[in-house]
């Protein structure tokens, strides 16, 4: 499990790489809105899970709008390694084609990571009430409804990351089932890795929602 000062110092590197990106290019290429007000300060605004996240430059602070406390660490780390990663790719946008995450390079290597933190947690939550996970989801992360599975939606983490969530019923013989697919363009700007960490994050709000409501 990593330690603190291993956070801090991928936070240090992602800062450091990120700064040496054109501000402009940032914007273009992430989906993310360039803002510059009159007394010359530049930011960025970013929609992640439904929030929108105001990213200062170029020191590279990251906040919810109209909320000055910072992010979690392993959350700022992953939208750098977005920004970053979709500037080194020149956007490209969606291409529009699920993949599994057996199906990302390296993802074997984090396959436990991914299902201990994301999969597992989906289905133990949600297999038996598929409708609490569409609400929650709907009502929260923004998410439309798909037609995948039994049940099914796409959850827009981020401006060129949709994730779809998705459950089959279980029945006297199968218990239920469930799966979190990618689209195929995610392999070109977040690592396998990355993508666990933001698996996680999407799932384990609504698992804390759906704990409320129970």
């Amino acid at each position: 499990m990593p330690r603190i000062d291993d956070y801090k110092q991928a936070l240090k590197l992602g800062r450091d790489e990120l700064a040496n990106k054109t501000v402009d290019l940032v914007a273009v290429f992430s989906g993310a809105r360039l803002q510059r007000d009159p007394e010359g300060k530049t930011a960025l605004s970013l929609s992640f899970l439904n929030q929108e996240v105001q990213i200062a430059w170029p020191d590279l602070s990251f906040h919810l709008r109209d909320d000055n406390e910072p992010l979690p660490i392993q959350q700022e780390i992953l939208l750098l390694h977005y920004l970053i990663g979709v500037c080194e790719s020149e956007g490209g946008g969606v291409a529009g084609e699920w993949i599994s995450f057996q199906e990302v390079p390296d993802g074997r290597f984090y396959m436990d990571a991914f299902q201990r933190r994301a999969k597992i947690p989906l289905i133990q939550t949600f297999g038996g009430n598929p409708e609490l996970l569409l609400r929650l989801a709907t009502e929260h992360l923004g998410a439309v409804p798909s037609d995948q599975g039994d049940y099914s939606v796409v959850v827009q983490a981020l401006p060129l990351v949709p994730i779809a969530l998705i459950l089959w019923r279980g029945d006297d013989e199968f218990p239920p089932e469930g799966n979190i697919l990618f689209d195929r363009s995610i392999m070109k700007f977040l690592s396998a890795e990355d993508i666990a960490w933001l698996a996680g994050m999407v799932i384990y709000p609504l698992i804390g929602m759906a704990k409320k409501k129970g």
